[in-house]
């Protein structure tokens, strides 16, 4: 069969349930800039004499609600050329990106100044964004330098994060390189160090002044744990945009396009990885390899009476933000072996089939997605009989992309059983049914 063909025995259940969500009626997206967390350090000397050299070819961003001054979100960004160009977060200005009719973006210069902003390009997927100052007020001061590949950055070695931390002033904090991020789909750089909400979008510079990454993120259950973008996503995306024109009306189609193209890559990848063992005794249960997921286990206590279980979750470590906290471009797959021998037949039945009926799906309209559309049938695997239920939530304005859900139960025995579930969040249709296909073809009985 085919891995680019929909399945035969899939398309028809299905086609209705993807009409279905892609009649849904169209609704507005807003943006909002992913948190970050404190805890400055003192300054080192060397942290002193970077900040000085690169204070000039700082930014603050703000989004402005039209017509005030009143400001909605900020961020940090840098000059990249020497007629003025800045590079930021796509989050910080997504706002603005996606209802310009709403939404100003605004400079100000660490010395004073401000002036109007307008949105050259954007990378969502690597969440940066190209500016331009409308007014040309940037031009002729500088720029700051991408650090050469060929100068591989060693670990330990020494980052200083600029921006404007809390809207209280710009600053600068010190880290360290601790290498790339493990099991990430798309190269990110592990800084050990504290970011801080509003330096989104500000640069990290090396001991000389080079930007190494572009401000991100920080994990907010950890301390110590931030994460940026590598320098050289930023260089690709100033080479191809740097001569572009100012982006004019929303940009979903654009971002849309983007969208689809991470999701091919994502399908692809995901496809070409075989499922490892589960270690069931009785069933192959599909469980992803940790390429680019991380997949954490639980149980039920050793003296438990009742229903006993054993629970994997795999799931990818970062999505693609869109705006106004949506995120998509993820997947997770989940799965939970049950043991019902000290409960008997019916009260196993019982609590088995409440687990299943447990599980849930959006069942109302969002102003981002539709309420999910969901067919259920039970599928032969080779003589091992599954209970599968496959919901699919259409994205309103991201046209193309759906929100996949496949949640599956095994049948065959009396006290015991296996339940999973598989999420893809923003596939396109074809791409939904390979995946669900590939997901259900992971079941099967031990060899």
């Amino acid at each position: 069969m085919s891995r680019t063909a929909v399945p035969a025995r899939w398309a028809a259940w299905l086609l209705g349930l993807a009409l279905a969500c892609a009649a849904a009626p169209l609704a507005a997206q807003s943006g909002a800039a992913p948190p970050l967390s404190p805890s400055p350090e003192p300054l080192s000397a060397s942290a002193q004499r970077v900040y000085e050299r690169a204070r000039g070819q700082l930014v603050q961003i703000r989004t402005l609600l039209q017509g005030q001054t009143s400001q909605s979100t900020v961020g940090s960004g840098f000059i990249v050329s020497d007629d003025g160009l800045l590079m930021t977060n796509y989050h910080v200005v997504s706002q603005a990106a996606l209802q310009p009719s709403r939404y100003r973006l605004v400079y100000t210069r660490a010395e004073g100044g401000e002036g109007p902003l307008e949105l050259l390009a954007f990378d969502a997927v690597h969440d940066l964004a190209l500016l331009r100052a409308a007014d040309g007020g940037l031009a002729g001061r500088g720029a700051l330098t991408f650090r050469s590949p060929e100068r591989a950055l060693g670990r330990g070695e020494r980052i200083f994060s600029l921006g404007n931390p809390l809207d209280v002033g710009f600053a600068v904090l010190e880290g360290n390189y601790s290498g790339l991020v493990e099991r990430s789909f798309y190269p990110n750089i592990f800084f050990a160090g504290s970011l801080n909400p509003g330096m989104s979008g500000g640069p990290a510079l090396d001991e000389r002044g080079e930007v190494i990454g572009v401000n991100v993120a920080t994990r907010r259950d950890g301390q110590q744990v931030s994460f940026l973008v590598p320098g050289a996503q930023a260089q690709a995306l100033l080479a191809r945009a740097a001569g572009a024109p100012a982006l004019n009306g929303a940009v979903h189609a654009e971002l849309t396009a983007q969208l689809m193209r991470h999701q091919q890559q994502l399908t692809e990848r995901f496809l070409a990885q075989p499922w490892r063992s589960a270690n069931h005794d009785r069933y192959r249960i599909p469980v992803p390899e940790e390429s680019f997921l991380r997949c954490w286990g639980q149980s039920s206590p050793s003296e438990s009476k009742g229903l006993q279980y054993e629970r994997s979750d795999c799931e990818m470590g970062a999505s693609v933000f869109v705006g106004e906290g949506l995120f998509t471009g993820g997947l997770s797959v989940r799965h939970e072996a049950y043991d019902g021998a000290h409960l008997g037949p019916w009260r196993f039945s019982a609590q088995y089939s409440a687990s299943f009926k447990n599980e849930h799906f959006p069942q109302r309209s969002t102003r981002h997605r539709t309420a999910a559309q969901c067919r259920e049938r039970f599928v032969d695997r080779d003589g091992l009989v599954l209970r599968a239920v496959l919901c699919l939530s259409a994205y309103k304005r991201l046209t193309g992309l759906y929100d996949l859900s496949l949640l599956v139960a095994t049948l065959d025995q009396s006290t015991a059983g296996v339940q999973g579930r598989f999420d893809v969040r923003g596939v396109s249709f074809d791409n939904a049914m390979r995946l669900a296909e590939h997901y259900l073809e992971g079941y099967a009985w031990k060899d």
